[in-house]
């Protein structure tokens, strides 16, 4: 098989590659794009083939994309692909019940003299990006794409990786990277433990189409069952800025009822939460449910292992952090594993995956407790509770140093940044 062969049949057959990339979503797409074109040779399985991603497979999903992870997908080629189905965010706007108190971020506080501020990131549906992927994998050298397909063996042992997939193909590496999502065969193969709670709660997601324009503000409306948050989408030529993605927090005995509401009842349920500062609005497209839980791994390593985004931790969205963080474990770990191919260290000794573990896992695990504690305060409506969050939402808006910070926070570029995250080559 050649670099440019993605679709496999063959029995019998034994690829050589320099990394495993278990999972073809957006977080190992893009890391198998990151590394190939960091000079590895990747074989990457997934279960799914994405010539098979259209927009029937639309699932309703949109990510917000902070500014530093537009970075990355712009390095790796994904936002050349993508970049005329995205919308900037150039406002949030964070409101608390009925309370009049909120908290506004604008870009334009962040810009630097004379200059244009750029925007605190994007809004894309997640299959604009898995189709990209379908555009860029075929394409890319070095990088083997076995799709329809999975992992039926594998062995990890001191010399190397050893994988026999479904189609009977036999692939050797000096290091797998699982990539699976929360629900991670790899992560479970090896006996890594695995934390996890139940939120209670369900995001209810749907797209609307409205009839003024959002004029690129992300809002996020606290409400006693969870946050309603309403996120710039592009729109039409003819409305341009008229459609939002709604992500609709309710708690696990309320969210089922809802979901079986008819079109009309359920429009009526929605417009008492989303309310009219944005005209008559109409949905468009179906409606989607996804359980919330917290999850994270003991570890992101083993021998000649790594886990990166969903496969290591798993988040609220109560701050549109998930895939942030995992863009974040993409290009910490391409960075460590150029940097070690560089200065001739085996790239699956545990040496090496050691410095992804200890520059991913304190980030994580502070981001995991923050959107939990998050959920906790706001996910009630205890009157003294309410006071406080309102009157620290009013003093953050009154502290520009203190709002400039969270708003670069918002924007993924306070802390140690990988250089793709930085706008950098590998």
């Amino acid at each position: 098989m050649n670099a440019k062969a993605k679709s496999t049949s063959s029995s019998s057959k034994v690829h050589k590659a320099d990394v495993l990339v278990i999972g073809g979503g957006l977080a190992g797409g893009t890391l198998s794009l990151a590394l190939a074109q960091g000079g590895f040779e990747v074989a990457t399985i997934d279960r799914e083939d994405m010539a098979g991603w259209t927009d029937r497979g639309f699932d309703g999903r949109a990510s917000a994309i902070a500014l530093s992870s537009q970075r990355v997908l712009e390095g790796v080629g994904i936002w050349n692909v993508i970049h005329r189905e995205t919308a900037p965010m150039l406002d949030i706007r964070v409101s608390d019940g009925h309370s009049p108190l909120f908290l506004h971020y604008d870009h334009e506080e962040l810009a630097d003299r004379g200059g244009a501020a750029d925007p605190f990131g994007y809004m894309v549906e997640n299959r604009s990006i898995r189709k990209a992927l379908n555009v860029l994998v075929p394409k890319t050298e070095r990088l083997t794409y076995f799709a329809p397909n999975e992992v039926v063996e594998l062995e990890r042992a001191k010399d190397g990786v050893h994988a026999v997939l479904k189609d009977g193909t036999e692939v050797s590496a000096d290091l797998v990277v699982a990539c699976e999502g929360r629900r991670s065969p790899t992560r479970d193969q090896a006996g890594i433990k695995l934390t996890k709670w139940d939120y209670h709660q369900a995001g209810i997601v749907c797209t609307v189409e409205h009839e003024r324009p959002h004029d690129f503000c992300a809002q996020e409306h606290f409400l006693p069952s969870g946050p309603f948050a309403i996120l710039p989408l592009p729109g039409t030529d003819e409305k341009p800025a008229c459609r939002s993605s709604i992500v609709w927090t309710e708690r696990a005995d309320i969210w089922p009822i809802i979901m079986k509401l008819g079109d009309d009842d359920f429009l009526e349920e929605l417009e008492v939460r989303f309310g009219d500062y944005l005209g008559e609005i109409e949905i468009i497209g179906p409606r989607f449910a996804y359980p919330f839980s917290l999850q994270f791994a003991e570890t992101y390593i083993k021998e000649r292992l790594a886990l990166v985004a969903d496969s290591a931790h798993g988040m609220h969205p109560i701050a549109g952090q998930g895939l942030n963080m995992g863009l974040r474990d993409v290009a910490a770990l391409a960075e460590v594993l150029v940097e070690a191919r560089r200065t001739g260290q085996d790239i699956g000794a545990l040496s090496v995956l050691e410095k992804y573990e200890r520059w991913r896992r304190f980030d994580n695990n502070l981001m995991l407790g923050v959107t939990d504690a998050l959920v906790k305060l706001f996910s009630n409506d205890v009157e003294p509770v309410m006071l406080a969050r309102d009157l620290g939402m009013a003093a953050v808006n009154q502290l520009p140093d203190l709002k400039r910070f969270f708003m670069r926070h918002a924007m993924g570029t306070v802390g140690e940044l990988p250089r793709l995250m930085r706008g950098e080559a590998l």
